[in-house]
């Protein structure tokens, strides 16, 4: 949106142009694109498929995404050392990136607000506490560490990947079409339907401030 104020500028700079007719212009912001969310009804068909015909790591995955409302690449990204099974707590730490040529990495989040412990729900809990009976049962020396959710040899999942599970589940059941993203603004609709305070919403999901809950 800067481009033309910015070559009209130098040009009145080099006076090849004598002002810059777009000086006091100010660009309309884009409205934010809308998202798809599931009713509770809906999100409740969707895990209790998963339940009943997968019973995978995807499906403890979509559990805790729902339950807590954490972004796409968070959910891709916690350490069991991140959680604390015992204080039913997990703090966001890291969040997988995309770089250019496809790849993915671990970052700190971007924002300080980011960087925050999550209250983990009983239903939460269990599917955390399944991912660890899984994981523990599949190493001899019966310990917990690396990556949550991850690929056999212990590297992140793809995202696409992910995204593509969740179309072809969402489709078997003929359900709204859902990216990954919109699965936390479902778990916030769903909070807010339920009559949570907007302020504790808006600090479970980890907004800067109240005004970005609101405007999502």
């Amino acid at each position: 949106m800067s481009t033309l104020p910015n070559a009209l500028n130098g040009a009145a700079r080099s006076w090849r142009l004598r002002y810059n007719p777009a000086k006091h212009s100010v660009p309309t912001k884009p409205r934010a694109a809308e998202r798809t969310c599931w009713t509770p009804e809906q999100a409740a068909t969707f895990l209790r498929h998963g339940a009943e015909h997968y019973a995978d790591q995807l499906t403890d995955l979509f559990e805790v995404m729902l339950g807590t409302g954490m972004r796409r690449g968070e959910i891709l990204a916690p350490h069991w050392s991140d959680v604390h099974l015992m204080d039913r707590q997990l703090y966001v730490h890291w969040t997988l990136a995309a770089i250019d040529n496809g790849k993915t990495h671990l970052r700190e989040p971007k924002t300080e607000a980011s960087r925050a412990w999550i209250s983990l729900s009983p239903r939460v809990m269990t599917a955390l506490h399944r991912q660890a009976a899984l994981q523990m049962a599949a190493h001899s020396d019966a310990r917990l560490e690396g990556l949550v959710f991850a690929r056999p040899g212990g590297t992140p999942l793809r995202p696409q990947w992910v995204l593509d599970q969740i179309r072809k589940r969402t489709a078997e059941l003929d359900l709204p079409k859902i990216g990954l993203h919109d699965l936390r603004h479902t778990a916030a609709s769903i909070v807010i339907a339920a009559g949570i305070p907007l302020a504790i919403v808006s600090k479970t999901l980890r907004h800067s401030n109240h005004a970005i809950t609101v405007d999502l």
